[in-house]
């Protein structure tokens, strides 16, 4: 038996008990396991040090440096996640609806944990906190596999989410993580089909493309984030900008930055001047189209590859375009199916954006940022699923679930 095999057998093992665990020791497992990470935030901060030194030796960017690092207020946020957490209804044993037949034999439909999920991630922590407490609120056993650039950081966070859920009486094996970086432990967790019922992978699209090409588990896909934004004519000037400005700068390393800027033609020469001043202040690097660089002389030219391209970083391409029709057209050919906003005061403009528009997520005058479990009121995410089947946009309690039927009768036969 392999280190790998092991760990899955011990979850598939805790699941079962899991799957009928009380609301009381699973929300008293998640108050304690927020407690439990701000009274140690020196002991996550020394931890994260380690892999802050590590990436910065090995040339990381600034961007994914700061999706890495561990801070007081993202460890306050994180507790603050699981607590909301706590405090959502628990969905296991749900009835999501129910009726008698004819015959009258009585039909529920039954919400159920899926089992055992595994989580194969990248670079951010938090992922840790946020994977395990969902998994234990929803009666999923879960297997942790992060990346060897939080290593440190994640085994420290997972310690703590295992002491908090064993005082709590969660079964021993509910949440476990790998502890070597090694490849060949990630390649063998994508092969516990006997152990595992789903696979969701976080990270960057070579990571999420390795998964679903070699893994033998059916994946929950978190696509990447080639989010845009348009800017319609009717636009209120003042609310695009700061918009605009949030969606790229706010956080850009993360997949719901915005990526490209559209603009419509009717409005770029009043609304661009000023946008891309503010972008170049923020030292953001401005690729665009030759409308772009006509009012913009000092904008790069953009190429379809960066159109096409999840940048994570400060860079924005801009495109002007005739109206909503081609902005659609646009995403239609660039998107990655993650969020997509329009800017706009025209009411027919919104509905027509929203309606053609294919994502798992569409905002109307809101910034791209907030496609995020914990803004939606789920507490955290899984991840963001740009697929259709079986859950799509940010992943809370109930898109890791799944139902049973439950048939109650008083002798039926088929005739």
């Amino acid at each position: 038996m392999t280190y790998v095999e092991s760990i899955c057998i011990k979850a598939k093992a805790a699941s079962r008990d899991l799957a009928v665990l009380g609301t009381a020791c699973k929300d008293k497992a998640l108050l304690a396991m927020a407690d439990s990470f701000e009274n140690n935030a020196d002991l996550l901060k020394t931890e994260n040090s380690k892999d802050l030194e590590a990436a910065k030796a090995a040339g990381i960017t600034s961007a994914m440096l700061k999706r890495l690092e561990l801070t007081d207020k993202k460890i306050a946020q994180m507790a603050d996640g699981v607590r909301q957490i706590a405090a959502l209804r628990d969905p296991v044993g749900e009835t999501i609806e129910g009726y008698i037949r004819p015959n009258g034999m009585e039909v529920r439909k039954v919400r159920v944990p899926i089992g055992v999920i595994g989580i194969i991630y990248e670079s951010r922590p938090n992922v840790t906190a946020d994977a395990a407490a969902l998994c234990l609120k929803s009666g999923n056993a879960v297997i942790l596999r992060g990346g060897k650039e939080a290593i440190n950081s994640n085994l420290a966070i997972a310690k703590l989410i295992q002491d908090a859920a064993d005082k709590a009486g969660v079964p021993e094996g509910a949440v476990q993580i790998i502890e070597t970086t090694d490849r060949a432990a990630a390649n063998e967790l994508m092969k516990m089909k006997p152990y595992i019922d789903c696979l969701i992978p976080r990270g960057g699209k070579g990571l999420i493309q390795t998964v679903v090409e070699n893994s033998t588990i059916p994946v929950i896909e978190h696509g990447d984030g080639n989010c845009h934004m348009y800017i319609d004519d009717s636009a209120d000037i003042e609310m695009a900008n700061n918009l605009a400005f949030n969606a790229k700068v706010q956080n850009p390393s993360v997949c719901n930055a915005m990526e490209t800027l559209l603009v419509s033609e009717k409005i770029a020469a009043e609304f661009l001047p000023g946008m891309c001043t503010r972008y170049a202040e923020a030292r953001v690097e401005i690729r665009g189209c030759r409308k772009t660089r006509e009012i913009f002389p000092q904008t790069i030219p953009a190429t379809d590859e960066d159109y096409e391209t999840e940048f994570l970083d400060l860079i924005v391409a801009i495109r002007v375009v005739s109206g909503v029709e081609e902005a659609i057209s646009h995403i239609e050919k660039y998107g990655s199916r993650h969020t997509e906003a329009i800017v706009t005061s025209d009411l027919n403009n919104a509905k027509l954006f929203t309606s053609r528009i294919d994502a798992a997520a569409v905002f109307v005058n809101v910034s791209t940022r907030f496609t995020d479990g914990y803004e939606f009121g789920k507490g955290a995410e899984m991840g963001i699923s740009t697929q259709k089947l079986h859950a799509r946009g940010p992943m809370g309690l109930e898109e890791i679930t799944t139902y049973k039927y439950v048939v109650y009768g008083d002798g039926q036969v088929r005739g």
